[in-house]
């Protein structure tokens, strides 16, 4: 079976989860006796570098069976394809590569318009997506949060989303709907890293039928088998991903600001992230002035650590320095690898109490809730997990092992034969 896999960015140049859950199973598709994948990966202008005069789709540093989509003209409104020079070139490339299964992992500098000329192109070709997010149905970047409240949405109209973007009539959103929809009639089978989503889907208009759960699975990435030290106390918080505004390390900042006012500073906080470039302009400057004064207090007298970007390889040395992560999100995430980057090492999770991390974390089992964007509720959690006997421990041992790439793999080729999903993935 030749499968094409399409992802949006390559993980090597942009960090992101739908990027990464591609290539790793990408990866293990190349050890699957009579499978042969190749992956596409979209990229955009930002990385000049990569864009050689008159190319559209070209190989990605010498490595077999990857490929760059060089996408212009893109339509960030109607998330289309404009140039038809680049419509071109990725029939030509679906016509050399002759795939018998194409995979989307994302539309996005993609548009939705090539999911209908795959199926132009090669007609018997079975097509797969997997839905990361909610772009197709939210026009807020995919996470359903009111943009005049940031409060959660539970589902799209006309309406409601024109109260969103003022700019854009209620016709626009409806005729957006339909054209989204008409698209993913060409597509044979949804699929969604998290149960919680697929009610969402159905409720939008997928044929319940046509989606089913495949977990996203990782390399373990704790190859020594580290366990963590006895410890006294375990009062070491770490952060880990994208400082962007929907990951809500604005509400850890606020946590720490009030239980310093209650003088309650006997703990830590590592910082892991990047991207704070797009962050909105008001977050970037809250996280930069926090920074800024952090920095200038004593080492003694420091709570919060800025470490910056990481290689999934540092993983083991970083998630070596603390007792808890927290994954502080103010939307639904879908899946939030972090977790599972968590377990590897079992550590104990602390997680805003919706969507995917409600799913995946089970309260005072294997980590503990607190209100999404309530920064009193996540201060009361820190210093309850920093100071109660016991708590650590008895959560550390409720830790089971996150998914496995082999388990991803193995739901996805029963997906790919139009067989049913079963155990983890059903």
């Amino acid at each position: 079976m030749k499968v094409l896999l399409i992802s949006v960015f390559h993980p090597e140049l942009v960090r992101g989860g739908a990027q990464r859950v591609c290539y790793e199973l990408f990866e293990e598709l190349k050890q699957t006796p009579g499978v042969e994948p190749t992956l596409l990966a979209a990229i955009d202008p930002s990385h000049a570098a990569m864009y050689k005069s008159g190319a559209r789709i070209t190989g990605f540093d010498g490595r077999e069976g990857e490929f760059l989509f060089l996408s212009r003209e893109y339509d960030y409104w109607w998330h289309k394809c404009s140039s038809s020079l680049m419509i071109e070139a990725y029939a030509e490339f679906l016509e050399t590569i002759q795939p018998d299964l194409v995979h989307f992992h994302h539309f996005l500098l993609l548009g939705f318009n090539l999911i209908a000329v795959t199926r132009r192109v090669l007609p018997k070709v079975r097509i797969v997506f997997t839905l990361h997010e909610f772009l197709s149905i939210c026009a807020a970047n995919g996470q359903m949060l009111r943009q005049y409240d940031r409060s959660l949405c539970t589902g799209s109209s006309p309406v409601r989303c024109h109260q969103c973007f003022p700019e854009h009539g209620p016709e626009q959103f409806f005729m957006r709907d339909l054209w989204v929809k008409r698209h993913f009639e060409a597509v044979d089978m949804f699929t969604t890293p998290s149960r919680f989503m697929i009610e969402y889907f159905v409720r939008w208009g997928l044929d319940p039928a046509k989606i089913t759960h495949v977990t996203n699975g990782q390399r373990n990435y704790n190859i020594t088998n580290q366990t963590p030290a006895p410890r006294r106390r375990h009062n070491r918080f770490g952060f880990f991903g994208q400082m962007v505004d929907n990951k809500g390390i604005w509400v850890i900042l606020e946590a720490v600001q009030q239980l310093r006012v209650e003088r309650f500073t006997n703990f830590t906080i590592e910082i892991n992230g990047d991207n704070l470039r797009y962050a909105s302009d008001a977050r970037r400057k809250e996280i930069e002035e926090f920074r800024a004064a952090e920095e200038q207090r004593p080492l003694d007298e420091r709570i919060v650590f800025f470490k910056d970007s990481y290689d999934v390889d540092e993983l083991p040395q970083r998630m070596g320095r603390i007792d808890w992560c927290i994954v502080p999100s103010v939307w639904r995430e879908t899946f939030a690898l972090v977790i599972s980057e968590a377990w590897m090492f079992q550590r104990p999770v602390i997680v805003s109490g919706i969507g995917a991390m409600k799913e995946r974390v089970r309260h005072e089992v294997d980590g503990l809730h607190f209100a999404a964007g309530d920064a009193r509720s996540l201060a009361e959690t820190i210093r309850r997990a920093a100071t109660e006997e016991g708590l650590w421990e008895q959560l550390a041992k409720g830790i089971q092992p996150p998914p496995t790439r082999q388990a991803m793999r193995d739901g996805f080729i029963d997906v790919y034969h139009d067989r049913p999903a079963a155990g983890e993935n059903a």
